[in-house]
């Protein structure tokens, strides 16, 4: 049995915190019935949800990027993380079909410090560019000892919230209802940790290195620090591009926290199938090297990380091929992971 407090947090905790929340948000969504802004109850328990106004159908998702900062007030590297935090976000759109727009983000902190501020700005920027968002609203807000952190530099949280169009090209959100038996699951492969399980990744360097693990090298080029900051990759410029050459897919799968099983049965739970995962992207070295370091069992480790394994794709076997030659050429690595079944449990062959 795996212990879901191994990092020190609680994941069937969170999801059930999550689920109170959401009960209680939902009770609001009476005030907008038949008026402008009213959400979709059809999204229930996805990545993102529905709001309309008029013909118009706008996607919002909400989501930070935790305790993966230290990481950067510990190298001092701090235009890289805009990346993570506009994938938490527009990735979670995408699931649902949704095309990002813009994006609005608050950034807490201790105190300023202009320089930190400019290299945050720089990578939210160059991210955005590269799913063509528009950063149109955000705040900073100074909010002294409230806001801890590592090191004597600026301390900060960072959070964002997105919204996108759904294409004209979807009746209705892409929410697992298409699902069939027999689909084909792809995978698209990860470039690191994603902004998931940093709790448990620095009580492994704490563990194995001390207080500064970050400078500790990883191999000839990069420290521990440098590798484990590695930035997002985004997915969603491929969904939009899938759904405009037709090749929309039945179910998407944003491999976050609670891994590939938790996410997986999101999307599956709406025609309560399952699915064989028999070929899925091998962990990344950097993995291999934590799970042998930290002794974290392989039930744990795919309850916390991507494993390589960054988003999932459920297509009919007739788009397989097509899907897997667009992939390639927006220049990301995937692979067919397994299929969907007819019974309703989740297979990991590793």
């Amino acid at each position: 049995m795996t212990d879901k407090t191994h990092s020190g947090l609680n994941i069937d905790l969170g999801n059930l915190c999550s689920k109170d929340a959401f009960a209680w948000a939902k009770k609001t969504f009476p005030n907008r019935i038949g008026k402008a802004g009213a959400s979709a109850k059809s999204l229930d328990g996805a990545f993102s949800n529905l709001l309309r106004f008029d013909n118009q159908r706008i996607g919002i998702a909400s989501d930070g990027i935790g305790t993966k900062i230290e990481l950067a007030e510990r190298t001092k590297i701090y235009n890289t993380l805009g990346y993570d935090l506009v994938a938490m976000v527009v990735d979670d759109l995408a699931t649902a079909g949704f095309e990002p727009t813009n994006l609005s983000n608050i950034i807490d902190v201790n105190q300023l410090d202009r320089t930190t501020i400019n290299q945050l700005m720089q990578g939210l920027h160059d991210a955005a560019n590269f799913c063509s968002i528009a950063i149109s609203g955000g705040e900073i807000a100074e909010l002294g000892n409230r806001i801890g952190g590592y090191g004597d530099g600026m301390h900060f949280n960072w959070c964002s919230t997105a919204i996108g169009i759904l294409s004209e090209k979807l009746e209705a959100p892409i929410n697992g209802t298409n699902v069939n038996v027999g689909d084909t699951v792809i995978a698209l492969q990860s470039n690191g940790f994603r902004s998931n399980g940093f709790s448990l990744l620095r009580k492994i360097m704490q563990q194995q290195f001390g207080d500064d693990w970050h400078d500790e090298p990883y191999d000839t080029e990069k420290t521990w620090g440098e590798i484990l900051l590695t930035p997002c990759l985004i997915y969603a410029p491929l969904i939009t591009k899938l759904t405009a050459e037709n090749l929309t897919p039945h179910g998407i799968a944003h491999i976050t926290g609670g891994g590939i099983a938790d996410n997986l049965s999101r999307v599956l739970k709406a025609k309560n199938v399952g699915a064989i995962l028999d070929n899925l992207f091998e962990p990344l070295a950097v993995m291999k090297k934590v799970i042998e370091l930290g002794k974290v069992e392989q039930e744990a480790a795919y309850l916390y990380w991507n494993m390589g394994n960054g988003m999932l794709l459920i297509v009919p076997e007739e788009k397989v091929e097509a899907t897997l030659q667009l992939a390639d050429a927006l220049q990301y690595t995937a692979q067919v992971a397994g299929r969907i079944t007819e019974t309703a449990q989740i297979k990991l062959k590793q």
